[in-house]
Formats: structure tokens, sequence, C-alpha cells
């Protein structure tokens, strides 16, 4: 009997665990820039919530209660741009990874169905799509690089993961007109879009790109960047309310249920902002501290324009690159990870403390 791993890749991570030992050997120690993990403290009016609402002894709703609801609904219109949005068109989900593992599965797609996603990319798209036995493909442009008779879910990423790249809001239109021509489904991870550096991420729900409609086309977002709740999995989906019915109808019966706790905790994450503007202030000031020291030493950045990535070079296989930073004590992420075009790249994540920030920029100033 076969089992689900055999569909599966290597997991990317296990690779870099000799680099990991290199850089914790180091006499001050490892400065790990390489998963991307908040470590900054959750916001205590955040903290409250969830503990306000830790006596939850009955089953939460897949669905959310009606304030987790009107608090999606609310964030969307105001933050995305997106008009008319009602309760139909958003679902809270378990972290954002797992329904990005899942969606293609959970539509139904099998043998015959292709999975399309960016050249350069999250690694879960592909997992997502050999979970469920669909065909992998990749583009550079989806309106000229796909057969759009065979792709039936394209994901959409902005700002992209691992490079920082964003999708101009034309461009997003225009890929959202050409789908919609061809009844291929859009999900558009927007995980990064609060934070854009150098450029101003659009979401595919906004009124210019989708025309005040959501057919065809769902947004996912999570709370663990801009909030820091990578531990509470907090996210959410909003869009077509037709397919997003059909998952809560589907995650009913897996019972794929956000905490009640969590769900509580999201509502005071998504009703405040002030948070938000403090931890972009604090990522801010390390990705330019970052940037300046890579860059000295001899790197070229790339792209980079949002997210809590550098995306850089030094023109050579990227795994000499990661055994020159893991010789400084410093671990990043090799880009090839993120596909074969990714093999001359590393990605620089900036979620470290500003300790651990300021020793990465002092070793690389040698």
């Amino acid at each position: 009997m076969s089992t689900v791993t055999d569909r599966l890749p290597t997991f990317p991570w296990d690779k870099l665990e000799p680099y990991k030992e290199t850089a914790t050997a180091h006499p001050d120690g490892i400065v790990d820039l390489s998963v991307g993990t908040p470590v900054d403290p959750v916001p205590e009016l955040i903290q409250k919530a969830l503990v306000a609402a830790a006596d939850s002894p009955g089953y939460p709703t897949v669905w959310g209660t009606v304030a987790l609801r009107d608090a999606l609904v609310e964030w969307v219109e105001r933050r995305l741009g997106a008009k008319d949005v009602r309760h139909a068109n958003v679902l809270p989900v378990v972290g954002s990874k797992e329904l990005v593992a899942w969606l293609p599965t959970q539509l139904g797609l099998g043998p015959g169905d292709q999975v399309a996603y960016p050249r350069l990319a999250y690694p879960t798209y592909e997992v997502g799509a050999r979970l469920a036995r669909a065909e992998a493909v990749v583009y550079d442009d989806p309106t000229t690089d796909l057969d759009p008779a065979l792709v039936k879910l394209l994901w959409l990423n902005s700002p992209s993961n691992p490079t920082g790249r964003v999708i101009g809001k034309d461009q997003l239109t225009r890929i959202v007109a050409w789908a919609r021509e061809h009844g291929v489904l859009v999900v558009a991870d927007e995980c990064y879009l609060e934070l854009g550096w150098e450029a101003e991420p659009v979401s595919v729900l906004h009124e210019d790109v989708c025309g005040g409609t959501y057919e065809g086309i769902v947004a996912v977002h999570s709370l663990s960047k801009r909030s820091n709740l990578a531990g509470y999995r907090a996210a959410f989906v909003a869009g077509d309310a037709d397919v997003l019915g059909d998952l809560l109808q589907i995650r009913k019966h897996g019972g794929m249920m956000t905490a009640a706790p969590v769900q509580a905790a999201t509502v005071a994450a998504l009703g405040d902002d002030t948070h938000v503007a403090e931890q972009r202030a604090r990522y801010a000031a390390r990705r330019t501290a970052l940037r300046a020291a890579l860059e000295a030493h001899g790197f070229r950045v790339e792209h980079s324009e949002a997210s809590l990535y550098l995306w850089v070079t030094r023109d050579e296989n990227c795994w000499e690159t990661v055994a020159h930073l893991a010789s400084l004590g410093i671990l990043v992420a090799p880009g090839d990870f993120y596909g074969t075009a990714g093999e001359r790249f590393v990605r620089v994540a900036f979620t470290a403390t500003d300790e651990r920030v300021a020793a990465a920029v002092a070793r690389l100033a040698g």
C-alpha cells in the first residue's frame, strides 16, 4: 500500500541542519534569519482577548462567531478596498499553510487537473497539488504560459515569498480578467500585504481589480506576520461566496475549526491598527540595517520591495552562500527551496530581534 508521503518532496528545511550546526557554533551564537518566524511579543490587547475567552468549554463553529465574521468583513472592506462584502464572503481557517496545502483536495481537484503557481514560490503550493494528485505547473506570466483548459487553480502571491515582488494593480486586473474568461479559479496569497516597503501591495479583492464582484477569486490572509500570531494559527479567506460556501461545508465535515479563544483574539487584532504600525516600524528598521550590511558585504538585492525578506545574491550557487554566511554564524534560506530559478539566491528574513540583527550587521562588517 502506497502512503501519502510517497507523493511529497523531501522536506526542504531538513537539508539546512548541517549549516545550522555550523552557525550555532559561532562564539556569539547563531543569528537565525532563515525561517522568518515572528519573535516580538504578542500585543497586549490580543493576549487579553485570548485570556478573556479562555473559558470556552463548547465546540467552536467552523464559520466562526458573528463577531468574528463582522470583524473579517469590516477589515476586508477597510483595508483591501473591497465593496459590499457579506458574511458569505469570509471564512476563518486554521492558519494559512493548512489552507494552502489542502485547498486543491477540498476543491475536488485530482489527476488531469493543473494547479499553477509562480516559478519562484512558497513550496506548499506544490505540496497541495501533490496531495490532491493533481499536476503542479509553474509560470512566469499565467496569461501566456498556461493552458486554461487544464488549469483549475491559479495561485498568485503578492507580495511574494521569497522574492518580495509586488504584482501591480494593472497586471492583477489583467490576470483576473483572463482567468474569468477561461473559468480558472484565482486564489491570491496576500499574507504579506500589510508589509509593503517600496511598493504598495494591492488585493485582488480591490474594487478596481475585481470590478466589485468576487466571482472566481479568493484572497488568503494571515495574522501571523502583521500581529505576531504565528503561534495562534489565525488566518482567513475572503472572496467568491460559492467557493467559500462549498469550503465551509467540507470543513464542517472535517472538523476544521479555529479555536474559540483564537477567534476572540482575531477580532481584537483586526480591530486595532496601532500594533500593526508599531510592528511595521520594527521590521522597517531591521530591514534597513540588514540591507545596508548585505550590500556592503558584496550582495545584490533584487525585488524585495515588500514582505519580511531580502532576496539577495553573490552570483554563486545558493548553497555556497549559505555555507559562507553560516561560517559567520548567520543562517539563511537557500533560494532553491523555492524553485530552481532561485538557485543563485538566498532569502534573508528580518524577523530576528534587534539584538540579533545588530549581531548579524556587525559580523557582515567583518
